[in-house]
């Protein structure tokens, strides 16, 4: 049961990337992957390439490079660090808020219309989902003491 369970939550996990990719291809021209960094910059606030490539699991190369294009799409500002070095600091630019914000709550309806086909009520999935989160917030927390 339980191995059943795990597949059952990579093929969901894959599937919806496959779908948020899909779409964000279509409508706006965006990769998830790209979508997916510019969320983590705002989410984070101000960051730099080294965080966003932690999060990202990736290397730093790969986000610099990242980074570059959606610096050149004009949906993040890429800066110096203030403290030296080959750091940079990353913000979302305002097109790139509005993008986000746009996308996010794009992404909610379509979630919830999918959410209500199951017959799954979308209050409990948001109540669950929150609890999840949250147990995995704490376990990381936890590990990194």
């Amino acid at each position: 049961m339980e191995q059943n369970l795990s597949l059952n939550l990579h093929v969901l996990i894959a599937r919806l990337d496959r779908a948020a990719d899909r779409i964000l291809r279509a409508e706006h021209d965006i990769s998830y992957s790209r979508f997916l960094a510019l969320t983590l910059v705002g989410e984070l606030g101000a960051s730099t390439q080294r965080t966003l490539a932690e999060y990202l699991g990736v290397t730093e190369p790969s986000v610099s490079r990242m980074t570059a294009v959606l610096a050149a799409d004009g949906l993040l500002d890429v800066q110096p660090d203030p403290a030296g070095g080959n750091r940079r600091r990353l913000s979302l630019t305002d097109e790139g808020k509005r993008l986000v914000a746009s996308i996010r709550q794009e992404f909610e309806d379509r979630l919830a219309a999918v959410v209500a086909e199951s017959g799954v009520p979308y209050a409990e999935y948001a109540e669950h989902t929150a609890r999840l989160l949250t147990t995995f917030d704490r376990l990381e927390r936890e590990a990194g003491k």
